[in-house]
């Protein structure tokens, strides 16, 4: 028998490479359509996993552990997940006790008046040398009270013009009459006999001095 020669052993082993090649596809086509069918039931549910059971011991209708895991949209979030600030309340927690109270008034106040009366003022004293002349008259039933009351005068410093006499008329009560200018010295006079009227001088009565007329009720 004859050896084939260089080119007919190349034919052949192309031949054969080709052969195995195909025997290669169709073989992966066999692998690849015969798993299919498990393949894609692994997508679906993966081996292993266990389906969660009701409290009746019966398999769940429901979404596998692992699309449970995965909060839904429609869950509400955690406390820890909340990101929204808390809004306080529209009405005030707790409603004032006590009114405003008013404002304070400007008016301004009036001082208390004082229970105390009012302090005269000192009385004015006039030196002897300045003090004016007196005349004295009695204008009562009593005698020799003129004499009496000039005596007085006298020991207080003041200087009686004329003797004591009698006044006619009728004269309310006691009281030390004054020209103008010598009010101040009445008023002296006045406390120096205990008498408790003043008063302007009359038409007939002198300007230069001051003249006391007496009543019925002098007490001194």
């Amino acid at each position: 028998m004859s050896r084939p020669r260089g080119g007919d052993q190349g034919q052949v082993l192309s031949s054969l490479v080709a052969v195995a090649a195909v025997v290669a596809i169709v073989a992966g086509l066999l692998v690849l359509f015969g798993t299919r069918g498990h393949d894609s039931q692994a997508d679906e549910k993966p081996a292993g996993a266990s389906t969660p059971k009701s409290s009746a011991g019966k398999p769940s209708s429901g979404p596998s552990t692992v699309g449970a895991s995965v909060p839904k949209p429609t869950e509400k979030p955690s406390a820890t997940q909340t990101t929204e600030p808390i809004r306080p309340s529209a009405a005030p927690s707790k409603v004032p006790t006590t009114e405003p109270t008013e404002p304070p008034s400007t008016e301004p106040t009036e001082p208390p008046a004082s229970t105390q009366p009012p302090q005269p003022s000192a009385p004015v004293t006039i030196p002897a040398e300045e003090r004016p002349a007196i005349e004295v008259y009695n204008n009562t039933p009593r005698k020799g009270l003129a004499d009496t009351v000039a005596g007085r005068a006298r020991q207080a410093g003041w200087t009686v013009s004329g003797s004591p006499d009698n006044w006619h008329g009728k004269v309310a009560e006691s009281t030390v009459y004054y020209p103008p200018g010598m009010l101040d010295a009445a008023n002296q006079l006045a406390r120096d006999l205990g008498i408790g009227r003043t008063k302007g001088a009359l038409d007939n009565m002198k300007k230069d001095r001051l003249t006391v007329i007496l009543t019925s009720d002098y007490a001194g």
